[in-house]
């Protein structure tokens, strides 16, 4: 199951935090300068650079691309 079957999802909130789910689930929630920098990327990204970015920054992104098997 690769980011097109299942891609991750994200909000920013009120307080500056950037929630990322993937599966309907929060997979992690980032805060500070790390969520600032994130959304700032973010809002600049198609949607395919966006998914690499919240793989990144969820620690999955040594799993995106590896063939199963």
């Amino acid at each position: 199951m690769g980011l097109e079957d299942d891609p991750f999802e994200w909000r920013a909130t009120k307080n500056g935090q950037v929630m990322v789910a993937r599966g309907g689930r929060t997979v992690t929630v980032l805060r500070g300068k790390a969520a600032a920098a994130l959304l700032g990327k973010l809002t600049t990204a198609d949607d395919e650079a966006a998914q690499q970015l919240l793989a990144r920054a969820t620690g999955h992104y040594r799993h995106v691309g590896r063939p199963k098997g």
